[in-house]
């Protein structure tokens, strides 16, 4: 039995040092060969004998063999289980811990019982949000914290301020995105605007709309009630 143990401990560690070994191996000839590839945050070996997962600047995925002569850009796909185990494992990577944001530095929006919850970063001028925001209004018993993210010009950070300044914030941003009416210039401490573009930015959020859920999920782009209902219920489960 002692013996036994011994082999597997040698075994063990032997798995390791190769491991490591083809680590180092991957490391050297993709840094060397790829200047964009000089700081990877991680290897690791893929579901798919052979390959090799590459992670690089927080979220991106790359795979390689298990020397670096090759490197693929794409999706791997689970033809048995039919799943996108790429799109599963950015979706990880992205997650946003919900509890974690600042709502302080959003507005609410409550309809019906406001039970569920949505966190969801918009640009005021953004003709994808308003196009979601006409279709938001058709969710029910759910509490919305509205982010305003102006990152597509200085005009959406004017407009982004008076709405955080007006007396009647979910009003004000509800009259301008869905009846067209401009927001009144205003004027009060809209440092939360600012904290909110650093956020994004921390969270690699680069479009608007985006919708984060309870479980940490997040969806970017416009979608229909339809969906927004599907994501409400799937990260209640």
């Amino acid at each position: 039995m002692k013996l036994f143990k011994a082999t597997l401990i040698v075994a063990t560690l032997a798995a390791a040092l190769s491991a490591t070994a083809q680590e180092a191996t991957i490391r050297k000839n993709l840094g060397e060969r790829i200047t964009q590839l000089q700081n990877i945050d991680e290897v690791t070996k893929s579901p798919m004998p052979g390959l090799y997962e590459i992670r690089v600047n927080g979220t991106e995925i790359f795979y390689t063999d298990a020397t670096g002569n090759f490197l693929i850009q794409g999706n791997l796909i689970d033809t048995k289980q039919r799943r996108n185990l790429t799109e599963e494992r950015v979706d990880k990577l992205t997650a946003i811990n919900f509890d974690s944001l600042p709502l302080k530095d959003a507005f609410t929006i409550v309809r019906g019982n406001g039970k569920r919850k949505l966190a969801v970063f918009e640009d005021p001028n953004c003709g994808y949000c308003k196009r979601f925001e006409q279709d938001l209004q058709k969710v029910d018993n759910v509490t919305i914290h509205m982010f305003l993210y102006p990152i597509l010009s200085a005009d959406s950070t004017d407009k982004s301020k008076n709405i955080w300044c007006a007396k009647d914030k979910a009003k004000a941003w509800q009259d301008w995105m869905v009846r067209d009416q401009q927001p009144a210039a205003a004027s009060c401490d809209s440092a939360a605007v600012g904290r909110n573009v650093e956020l994004g930015r921390k969270y690699k959020i680069t479009g608007t709309p985006t919708l984060v859920f309870v479980d940490g999920s997040r969806v970017p782009g416009a979608i229909g009630a339809a969906e927004v209902e599907k994501h409400l219920t799937a990260a209640k489960n």
